[in-house]
């Protein structure tokens, strides 16, 4: 968008510890194979170096934000930054902009994921965030907790990833037409059936990735960013219960399949709402012809003008909140 840009690089003993416990092992409480450790490995270092090449400021303590550099504009975002319940970063004071040196604070697309709270809004946390001058968020709980703490009626904009899909769209893979990959992990046992069933009776291969999932026919666990946009940009179809595995779905015109976990209700939910795509949200009342009827068509193309009328949207409030 014609602005210098860098990423706040932030640093913490205690989240590297709490990230890399979960990188090796992320299906905790249930303990991983021992010989899935090495290829979990292999994927961090994958990201390290990909991370390594983005453009990133002076690091600075997370718990001492005063010590960055200063900036004009500071942009918080995506994803679950204002999170009160995240395990790890819930209530970190950097991502509501306490001790940022900037001359403007705005968000683009935060979220609140799982936590739905208005009233622990309306003291510190709400007073924090009236120090935004522009607020915009990627989900419906989000601009429900925004409107109702704050009387303030935020901006609704799409996530990066659907916003700037140009890097993605570039990923090209091989021929993995009748490859269906798996996005993510803990899934309900009736949606593993149902789809073992439905690739079964077309002969298609369930490639797990990122992750294992026994009931697929083949585990990438280690496959770094790129391997895996490639991989996404050419496989016949997607089953996730992951925001981004439904996100890059969306940015490549796959039909896919999701079922919503506890844990992502309001991001998955919303996001289905928002583009026009809840058929792809599959429930245990749901029956094989649904399966059948979402994944065996095209992505309904009604999606796609939706997304791109959100797109102009979003370009909008950057281009007010960048200037």
């Amino acid at each position: 968008m014609g602005v210098t840009a860098v990423l706040l690089e932030y640093r913490s003993k205690r989240l590297d510890r709490a990230e890399w416990r979960c990188a090796l092992s992320p299906l905790l409480p249930m303990r991983s194979p021992h010989n899935d450790y090495g290829l979990y490995k292999k994927k961090m270092h994958k990201f390290f170096g990909a991370i390594a090449q983005l453009p990133l400021s002076c690091p600075f303590p997370l718990d001492d934000p005063a010590k960055a550099e200063q900036f004009r504009l500071v942009i918080v975002g995506s994803d679950e930054v204002w999170n009160l319940k995240h395990p790890w970063y819930g209530g970190c004071a950097v991502f509501f902009g306490e001790g940022l040196i900037a001359d403007h604070l705005v968000s683009y697309a935060a979220t609140f994921g799982n936590f739905a709270s208005q009233a622990r809004l309306r003291g510190l946390w709400g007073d924090r965030l009236r120090r935004f001058s522009r607020i915009s968020v990627r989900d419906l709980n989000s601009a429900r907790l925004i409107r109702e703490a704050l009387a303030v009626e935020p901006e609704l904009v799409l996530d990066p990833c659907l916003q700037f899909p140009q890097p993605l769209l570039a990923a090209r893979g091989g021929d993995n037409a009748r490859h269906v990959a798996i996005y993510g992990h803990g899934f309900p046992k009736w949606f593993q059936n149902v789809v073992r069933q439905w690739a079964d009776r077309r002969a298609c291969r369930l490639v797990s990735i990122g992750y294992r999932n026994d009931w697929a026919d083949k585990q990438w666990i280690d496959a770094g960013p790129n391997e895996f946009a490639c991989f996404m940009a050419s496989a016949k179809a997607v089953v996730t219960n992951f925001f981004h595995g439904c996100v890059f779905s969306l940015v490549y015109e796959k039909p896919f399949a999701c079922v919503i976990s506890d844990y992502r209700i309001n991001k998955l939910r919303d996001l289905a709402e928002i583009v026009g795509a809840q058929r792809y949200v599959i429930s245990e009342t749901s029956t094989f012809s649904q399966l059948d009827t979402i994944l065996d068509h095209p992505l309904d193309p009604a999606i796609a003008r939706r997304i791109f009328v959100l797109r102009a949207n979003s370009a909008s409030y950057l281009q007010h909140v960048v200037q």
